[in-house]
């Protein structure tokens, strides 16, 4: 009898012991539900958590004071957006330095930046024609309750200069701090508070990473550092974005519990009037565009919709740029290059939810309740301030910025902001969720147009992408050895990919 089947593998069995590692993290069971579903959940028990807080009512015969639980969701959801906040800077720093080491493969840089430009004034301008129809249409200031009683200017109001004073950073970090004194029977108190400005850092980030481009092999140094700080910033990114199902929670309960649904009875023509503007953007006017430009428009809203969503419960487009900006490279397929600059410029100057249609429909009431017809140059007015203001007042957050900015150019009573601040949180979700899919939706098609877009990527797009464990990526790349790191390497104009730490 013969020993050598006993004695050697032969070669095909060798091939399948090598074989074998890379078959482990298939055999990997899923112990949670998937994201989408985790979200889902989360905004069920926040309805539901909501809903009892209202019921149980204020602690205080005067209202004043919360009870436990509405102070408990407030404090979950708050918690989870300011999270999300914290990264936005070194996000956007590390991010846009580490794409401009990599311009020396982008030949058509200028031109891109000048495409996105073009496409935010493009969508800015079909999004105020349809605030401007919707508020002829729906006669919101001719339908409404409410007493002129409640008119009161807002604190803050826009001007022509923000867009000049907030372009020059007054630091490197991009920082600034404000102080608010508060003056009681038992004296004066003061508090601090430091915020960031998004202009800014991208501003700084852009020369600091001009500088290193010319500096050439000095700067190496820096920019090593630089791409392994911002591998170490996606990796707490994603830390945050795990916990989004409990922040979902926390801030559609509080919103639910703080505001209710009683306050939109005087107002109900002019919130149906925004909403219905925000709906026709989003589901006709993008998906036109969409299809317009030879894309899918059921991969772009699986790409975009964590975005989307978690824009539409925390009222924040800074708040979610990080996963903005991830959704717009990983879901579909914009290069890392471009989405870094594009998204977070996108996020200061694209808000066609607060920048286009709320101040057009909003101005519209002012005008009717009280009083006062607007001529054709009005109406013009108003698109030209929706174009170009959100530029105006970029960096600064709030849809009341815009709308100040609206009225003081078309001459109308800024006293007309105080009567729409009551039901101003429960618009600007859906503000919010339409800023950023607009702010997803304009690098795509500049992708697309540019033939740059990864155009396998994009179609394959699906929201449970973006949330798969880096961790299992890593030893998953471990075990396809170096064929499949030269297949990934390097990034060119035609859209093919890079590593994920370099520049994603």
């Amino acid at each position: 009898m013969s020993s050598t089947p006993s004695s050697a593998p032969t070669s095909a069995d060798q091939h399948q012991v090598n074989r074998a590692p890379a078959a482990a993290p298939a055999k990997k069971k899923r112990r949670f539900p998937s994201f989408s579903v985790q979200i889902l959940l989360g905004l069920a028990v926040g309805v539901a958590l909501g809903a009892v807080a209202l019921a149980m009512g204020p602690q205080d015969a005067d209202g004043e004071v919360p009870n436990g639980l509405t102070t408990t969701l407030d404090t979950i959801g708050s918690s989870f957006v300011t999270l999300l906040k914290a990264v936005v800077p070194p996000l956007i720093f590390t991010a846009i330095v580490a794409s401009i080491a990599n311009l020396r493969t982008v030949t058509n840089a200028a031109r891109l930046a000048g495409q996105t430009l073009l496409w935010f004034a493009i969508t800015a301008a079909i999004s105020v024609a349809v605030g401007i129809g919707l508020g002829l249409l729906f006669q919101p200031g001719n339908r409404a309750s409410v007493s002129l009683d409640a008119a009161s200017e807002p604190g803050r109001t826009g001007t022509w200069l923000d867009f000049l004073n907030g372009l020059i950073p007054g630091n490197v970090l991009g920082l600034g701090a404000s102080t608010q004194v508060e003056v009681t029977d038992g004296g004066a108190s003061a508090s601090t508070s430091v915020s960031f400005n998004v202009l800014q850092i991208l501003v700084v980030a852009l020369v600091i990473g001009i500088a290193a481009l010319k500096s050439g092999k000095k700067a190496d140094p820096f920019l090593a550092f630089n791409r392994s700080a911002l591998a170490i910033v996606q990796k707490v990114l994603w830390w945050i974005i795990r916990l989004a199902p409990i922040g979902t929670a926390g801030l559609i309960g509080y919103a639910i519990a703080a505001y209710g649904w009683t306050s939109l009875a005087s107002l109900a023509w002019f919130a149906v009037a925004i909403y219905v503007g925000l709906a026709v953007v989003l589901f006709v006017v993008y998906p036109v565009l969409l299809r317009t430009n030879g894309l899918k428009i059921s991969s772009y809203f699986k790409g975009a919709w964590p975005a989307i969503q978690l824009a539409f419960v925390s009222r924040s487009s800074i708040g979610t740029l990080p996963v903005t900006q991830r959704v717009t490279e990983r879901n579909l397929g914009v290069p890392s290059e471009y989405a870094s600059f594009a998204v977070p410029l996108a996020a200061t100057t694209k808000m066609d939810g607060c920048a286009s249609i709320y101040p057009a429909i909003s101005a519209i009431f002012v005008a009717q309740i009280f009083g006062i017809d607007l001529s054709v140059t009005d109406y013009l007015l108003i698109a030209f301030v929706s174009v170009v203001g959100s530029a105006a007042t970029a960096g600064l957050t709030g849809a009341i910025v815009m709308l100040t900015l609206t009225l003081s150019t078309v001459g109308l009573p800024l006293a007309g902001v105080g009567l729409l601040l009551a039901i101003d949180p429960i618009l600007d979700m859906g503000r919010t969720a339409v800023n950023v899919a607009g702010q997803a939706l304009v690098p795509t098609i500049v992708a697309k147009r540019e033939g740059i877009l990864d155009v396998e990527q994009y179609e394959a797009a699906s929201a449970e992408d973006l949330f798969v464990d880096e961790d299992d990526d890593a030893s998953s790349e471990e075990t396809t050895g170096a064929t499949a790191t030269d297949e990934t390497a390097g990034t060119t104009p035609s859209g093919t990919k890079e590593p994920v730490g370099a520049t994603a």
